[in-house]
């Protein structure tokens, strides 16, 4: 069924893990008439988590993407991994959504993961409506919940319902904008429902609750305002439009409530997406740049534009191949025919295209502006590529992916295995741009890296369940890193004499230390021709290499500047290979100098205790070289914050559970890289090399 683009949606729900993300999609789908039964997480039936792994493990690994039709419009949705280990998953969703809804427990609030979703979402401007669910749990807080929003998210969150209860005598909801109560039949599952007047007992606060509606929007509607200040009725429909106005502009949050796992709140929800949060129309045009001039040009979300889109995901499909999903921008394709890839500048044919619902799949014959598809025969083209018009091409502004932070070491158990393991690792990678592989050039191993100890269990187990891999692996280990801490000059000469021509390359750097997170920057001063402009990219390319070995201990150097200030040549010998060693030697040569010093990631860590184990938990945490960052009262528990080296979070699960008798619980996300204390650095150097292996 085509939809005009004005009656579209491409929607996330986004959350911390435990929020009811899946919940919450599964109910819509069942709003919505797409399933005939309620799948549920605990049972591992739900729709959405069609991966086995995820079944068994009761969380979402990967996006998944369906389409549905609720009051004559077309809303397309991704439900995203909660989980911190996955957040590539949500950054790539969000590039390419319009609107979102962000999902919150109405006990914990703003958990870390929700506040590391929020400004993902913030960075790639996308529009919100928040949803506190859970408000049938015992310490549900709707109004702790929105004031966590205002101050830890720094979001203008404005309630436009409220709740009948909380906990087990929670029963409905209140409209704040058309003030009525909404209750459910919970024999229909929540199907049936009515609208009456509000309690008496609630009237006071609804109408508290409005009035501050209304000022907030009256900064966004002039019409709105001036009835308003001379309190004239408003009706429905103008609250509506500067509502939807002010969501748009991201001004404003609008805030709702409910319980997705007992029925409650999610058709409502599902209105709200459709009179608030974005149609591509609203959205202003896309930019990129033309591939061959640079130029900065733009595309209109219309179907009489150019052809445009944009790669944001690939999986394995054990009955297809390779699925490529993508999001239309602009324009329109039709199935069979041949696209144009401007990042890689190859063509490619789509053999078929498919509207997916979780991992079922329905043929396509065309798509337009504003379609979330999955495109089959794909060869060439990975996550973040632009797709369009080989006439008129564009490359869209391209997704970048956080560094990994743990890696193990990976070997097949036979001969048989090898090939199936490196296959399996390819295709890993390719659907995955946080998964690293690299071969450890002194002891041969092939290490792994990923952003956590879970997103690299879930590797592994995916290559023994769907690539039937026999593999050892070693136990985990941090991706430290190095850097220089001192500002020195250094060169270095390479100098061959063979029969015929030799080699000559000399070059002279100054090296200097640069701010956390700046990575690698070079720079030439070369001036009066002293090396030859075309052997300036081959110094470059040297130091890079260099880079990847640092001097300590062998760990990637980052957060440094190169700069070539001077250097000579010979008019026969010098060639780009003699100027690339030279660089190279250069600046292993100066980054022996420049007091180099190892680098580990330190995690921002939450724990949620009760009061009588928080002295242990403390102290533990003290003992990891945390430095503890404040403690917060929740309802029912204290809230620790903290930073703490990944290193010394190995275990920590068990270690937490064995403290608090299994009643805490914890949430981790990488931070930043800092200087290691020297003692510790020494035990990291002296212990280095080679992983320990053991069976898997």
């Amino acid at each position: 069924m085509q939809m005009s683009l004005e009656k579209t949606r491409n929607i996330g729900i986004m959350a911390h893990i435990d929020a009811g993300k899946t919940t919450t999609t599964e109910r819509i789908l069942y709003y919505a008439g797409r399933t005939h039964r309620i799948g549920e997480v605990d049972d591992g039936a739900a729709v959405m988590d069609w991966m086995d792994l995820e079944k068994e493990r009761g969380i979402t690994i990967t996006s998944a993407a369906t389409t549905i039709y609720w009051n004559d419009h077309r809303i397309n949705i991704i439900d995203t991994p909660g989980h911190v280990d996955f957040t590539v998953e949500v950054e790539r969703s969000l590039r390419v959504l319009d609107g979102a809804i962000a999902l919150f427990c109405s006990v914990g609030g703003v958990e870390p993961q929700s506040e590391t979703v929020w400004r993902q979402a913030d960075k790639y401007r996308v529009p919100r409506i928040a949803y506190v669910n859970k408000m049938d749990r015992a310490g549900a807080d709707f109004f702790r919940a929105v004031d966590m929003m205002r101050k830890r998210l720094g979001a203008n969150a404005v309630p436009i319902q409220i709740p009948i209860m909380t906990g087990d005598l929670f029963t409905g909801i209140i409209d704040i904008i058309g003030m009525t109560a909404r209750t459910f039949n919970e024999e229909s599952l929540g199907v049936e429902f009515y609208d009456d007047k509000i309690p008496d007992s609630l009237l006071p606060l609804a109408r508290k609750i409005r009035e501050e509606l209304l000022e907030n929007l009256s900064d966004y509607d002039d019409e709105l305002l001036g009835k308003f200040i001379n309190n004239e009725p408003i009706e429905i429909d103008e609250i509506n439009k500067a509502l939807r106005k002010a969501t748009l502009d991201l001004k404003v949050f609008p805030v709702m409530c409910g319980s997705s796992f007992k029925n409650k709140g999610v058709q409502k929800l599902l209105d709200a997406v459709v009179d608030y949060l974005p149609s591509p129309l609203d959205l202003p045009p896309v930019d990129g740049i033309e591939p061959q001039t640079k130029k900065k040009i733009s595309r209109k979300p219309s179907p009489d534009e150019p052809f445009s889109a944009l790669v944001f995901k690939i999986i394995t499909d054990p009955y297809v191949g390779k699925l490529t999903y993508f999001r239309v921008y602009s324009g329109e394709m039709k199935a069979g025919s041949y696209i144009y890839n401007s990042s890689t500048d190859k063509n490619e044919r789509v053999s078929r295209l498919l509207l997916m619902h979780s991992n079922k799949k329905n043929d396509l014959r065309e798509i337009t502006t504003g379609d979330i598809v999955a495109g089959v025969g794909f060869k060439n083209t990975s996550t973040g590529d632009t797709i369009c018009d080989k006439d008129q091409p564009i490359i869209l502004e391209q997704m970048v992916f956080p560094e990994p932070v743990i890696a193990i070491a990976i070997e097949p158990k036979t001969k048989a295995d090898q090939e199936k393991l490196a296959n399996a690792m390819a295709r890993l990678a390719e659907e995955d741009p946080t998964f690293k592989i690299k071969q450890d050039q002194e002891t041969g191993q092939t290490i792994i890296s990923g952003m956590g100890e879970l997103h690299l269990e879930i590797i592994i187990d995916r290559m023994v369940r769907e690539f039937k891999v026999a593999a050892n692996v070693g136990k985990p280990q941090v991706a430290y890193k190095e850097t220089i801490t001192k500002t020195v000059q250094c060169e270095a000469r390479f100098v061959r004499q063979t029969g015929g021509h030799g080699q000559y390359g000399h070059v002279k750097l100054r090296l200097e230390p640069t701010e956390s997170g700046t990575g690698y920057v070079f720079e030439s001063e070369i001036t009066g021709g002293t090396i030859p402009h075309e052997y300036i990219p081959a110094v470059e390319q040297g130091i890079k290499e260099a880079l990847d070995n640092g001097i300590v201990a062998g760990y990637p150097t980052v957060d440094v500047k190169a700069i070539l200030i001077d250097g000579s040549y010979h008019e026969v010998d010098s060639s780009e290979m003699a100027f690339k060693i030279a660089g190279s030697m250069a600046f292993q040569d100066g980054a022996r100098k420049a007091s180099p010093v190892l680098l580990e990631p330190v995690m921002d860590v939450e724990v949620v205790v009760p009061e009588e184990y928080l002295g242990d938990i403390i102290g533990d945490l003290q003992s990891r070289r945390g430095k503890i960052e404040g403690i917060a009262q929740r309802p029912d528990a204290k809230l620790v914050a903290g930073e703490v080296p990944l290193s010394e979070m190995f275990g920590y699960a068990t270690r937490l559970r064995s403290l608090s008798q299994g009643r805490a619980v914890y949430s981790m996300q990488f931070s930043h890289y800092a200087k290691i204390p020297q003692q510790v650095s020494k035990k990291i150097v002296e212990g280095m090399r080679g992983f320990v292996f053991q069976e898997k």
